[in-house]
């Protein structure tokens, strides 16, 4: 959900109480109303027709345009005339305060009221806080500018910065985030893209490859291939001294990210291929689990292969290749000479008998 939706959200979540505003500044008090609650009435009635539930969050809306009407009228103040607007946004801070700083589900609230029954994932939601953070600033910002012309500035002024500033303030936040968009978009032009997904492996979303590498919270899949040789060998490559992660460890024979949009058996072949110069293979399945850690959050597919070589390794990416023979590796397990990931899948490896190892 973006700004523009988060405001139609909210537009028509606040219907009510937008009519009564604008009605009682051009035909005073009663009429907006009449109009206003009528229209809020209307609403409850539409939800109701359409999804067999109240809403109370309309029926709030109600309520509470009628005790601004009873206070207007008992008062019939100028300057709480003046007021209102600071009031009503007063409000709405108080619901974004509750979206953007709390626990109260109030993104999902939005979501299932007008886009249907859609999970959000913590990325969206944490894209949802901050646009709430934002538009409390400018609700913020607003309000005491509006409270201030209330009382010093003229009806002119007030009514500039009552009415049209709020809407140039919403502009410029609008203009600014477009810019970030369009740079960060300028930045990752060409870049990797790889579909966000949930532990269960559906797929939420997709980020470039920058925004994965840095962020536990977007979990995406990746392929791992074990090879294991007729003596029960097995197959590692050191990661170049390049590398982002654990620089100079021995890893896992084939490792690699699937691109977005392909699947885990094209991502095998693809990175087999890129890795070792393999082709034309059929490993068998070894296992399937999410591995964490400060850096990123990996939906692992790893798999098993019965394979000699020779091997053409990529350049790029790996500083040599070898088999191991698991008595050599246990002795050297926890020592900083094997990546956490590849010691955990040994242990899989172990677990399933994969490994029976003859003496070098």
């Amino acid at each position: 959900m973006n700004n523009q939706a988060l405001l139609k959200s909210l537009f028509w979540g606040f219907l009510p109480v937008i009519a009564y505003l604008i009605v009682e500044s051009a035909w005073g008090i009663r009429p907006a109303l009449v109009i206003a609650v009528l229209l809020g009435v209307l609403e409850l009635f539409w939800i109701f027709w359409r999804e067999g539930r109240l809403e109370k969050f309309v029926l709030g809306d109600i309520l509470l345009v009628i005790l601004l009407g009873a206070i207007s009228l008992w008062l019939e103040n100028p300057v709480f005339f003046k007021l209102k607007p600071a009031l009503l946004e007063g409000f709405f801070a108080v619901f974004l305060v509750l979206g953007a700083f709390t626990r109260v589900p109030v993104a999902q609230w939005l979501m299932g009221r007008y886009l249907g029954e859609v999970g959000l994932s913590p990325v969206q939601e944490a894209a949802i806080r901050q646009n709430m953070r934002w538009m409390l600033g400018i609700l913020v910002i607003h309000i005491f500018l509006t409270i201030y012309a209330a009382f010093y500035l003229s009806e002119a002024a007030w009514g500039f910065i009552s009415g049209g500033l709020l809407l140039v303030l919403f502009g410029l936040m609008f203009v600014g985030q477009l810019a970030g968009v369009m740079w960060k978009r300028r930045q990752i032009r060409g870049e990797e893209w790889f579909d966000l997904v949930t532990p269960e492996g559906r797929i939420t979303g997709k980020a470039p490859r920058r925004a994965v590498h840095g962020n536990p919270d977007l979990l995406h899949a990746v392929v791992h291939i074990q090879i294991l040789n007729r003596a029960g060998h097995i197959f590692l490559q050191k990661r170049s001294r390049s590398k982002d992660t654990f620089p100079g460890y021995w890893d896992t024979a084939v490792g690699g990210h699937v691109l977005s949009g392909e699947s885990v058996e094209i991502a095998l072949k693809r990175e087999a291929l890129e890795e070792l110069g393999i082709s034309n293979f059929q490993p068998q399945p070894l296992a399937r689990y999410v591995l964490r850690n400060q850096f990123e959050s990996e939906l692992v597919f790893s798999f098993l292969l019965k394979h000699e070589g020779p091997f053409r390794l990529q350049a790029e990416e790996i500083d040599e290749g070898r088999f191991w023979a698991p008595s050599e590796i246990e002795d050297q397990l926890g020592l900083a000479v094997f990546t956490p990931n590849f010691e955990e899948e040994y242990q899989l490896m172990k677990k399933v008998g994969a490994i029976k190892a003859k003496p070098l």
